[in-house]
């Protein structure tokens, strides 16, 4: 019988937290020489153009220190911020920054970036951080209020250091948090972010689908099973128990829960109706998505994994970010 990942409970350390701050296997090979604008979307080429001045800047200035809450000019500004929708590329360009960016310089998401506090204290995360010429942080969402303290402060911190900083969202910085908490509440410290931002919009369709069907057909159950006897690496859980499961483990360690797996075969998926369960699943799906992990299953199409009201309430865009990374993984799969 294959692996279950319900079976595995990994441990983190905050050195191993650390030691991943590089852009993830997805992305081992993304340059600016590889990043291929859509000749029908202006905002491709000059957002390339952007990042590669960037990157250019911060080759050839020493870090300075800077004062937190005061905006500057775009071309002195502290960071550049992607906006843009699914599959635009944003992604790509950001891990090609990291790699034209002199050393030394940290790679992650928003969500590794939290659990980095989370497992050193921020004194110390703050102080690890700051070693670090250029910080990167992808897929940033502010998803409550104390995130938003949280992450304005440390930025805060990095900034008044001399580090640069690069980010990718799809809410551009003065919205963060919308129609998930009182964003007005906190409106000093996301203006503190905005403040300290290049914000390039980028334009398009989400590449992972131009002219491909939305979702592949889910599998039956006895083509699952072969498929993940055979699979070398191979893990095969049903879903329900799966899910069960990823509330026990921190998502900081859903990474570490996918080491060495080959292959995702997840058997009798359903649409999920709770809030926290869909929302850890985004997270397992960015990991399965960072290491290029291909998905096999049965029961409903990977489409339909988040209800209808999830797909319209406030946490939408990351259900649909999931959505067009679960389908590429299971196309990869088919």
């Amino acid at each position: 019988m294959p692996d279950r990942l319900a079976d595995r409970s990994p441990e983190v350390t905050p050195q191993r937290i650390l030691a991943d701050l590089v852009p993830p296997p997805h992305f081992r090979d993304a340059r600016f020489s590889t990043y291929l604008p859509d000749p029908r979307e202006p905002t491709q080429g000059a957002a390339l153009a952007a990042l590669e001045a960037f990157a250019t800047r911060l080759s050839a200035t020493s870090p300075t220190r800077r004062r937190w809450g005061r905006a500057a000019p775009p071309e002195q500004r502290a960071g550049v911020y992607l906006d843009g929708g699914f599959g635009v590329g944003k992604t790509h360009l950001l891990a090609a920054l990291w790699f034209a960016a002199p050393e030394p310089k940290a790679y992650g998401t928003f969500v590794e970036y939290t659990n980095l506090v989370g497992a050193l204290g921020f004194a110390t995360a703050v102080e690890a951080l700051k070693a670090y010429r250029l910080v990167c942080i992808d897929e940033f969402e502010l998803d409550d209020p104390g995130d938003t303290v949280l992450m304005s402060t440390l930025l805060g911190r990095l900034v008044e250091s001399g580090v640069r900083l690069a980010a990718t969202s799809n809410t551009l910085p003065e919205r963060l948090g919308e129609e998930r908490f009182a964003a007005e509440d906190f409106l000093r410290e996301i203006q503190g972010l905005s403040a300290h931002f290049d914000v390039i919009r980028i334009e398009g369709e989400d590449y992972r689908h131009r002219g491909l069907p939305e979702a592949p057909e889910p599998w039956d159950e006895a083509a699952l099973r072969s498929s993940a006897a055979e699979w070398p690496g191979a893990t095969y859980d049903d879903w329900s128990e799966l899910q069960r499961h990823l509330a026990t483990i921190h998502p900081s360690r859903y990474g570490a829960l996918l080491d060495g797996v080959g292959a995702v075969h997840l058997a009798g998926v359903r649409t999920l109706a709770d809030q926290v369960q869909a929302l850890r699943t985004v997270v397992l799906v960015d990991r399965l998505y960072d290491r290029d992990v291909p998905i096999r299953s049965s029961g409903v199409p990977l489409d339909r994994i988040f209800s209808e009201e999830m797909l319209r309430g406030g946490y939408r865009k990351k259900y649909r970010r999931a959505i067009s990374r679960a389908t590429a993984l299971a196309r990869s799969g088919d």
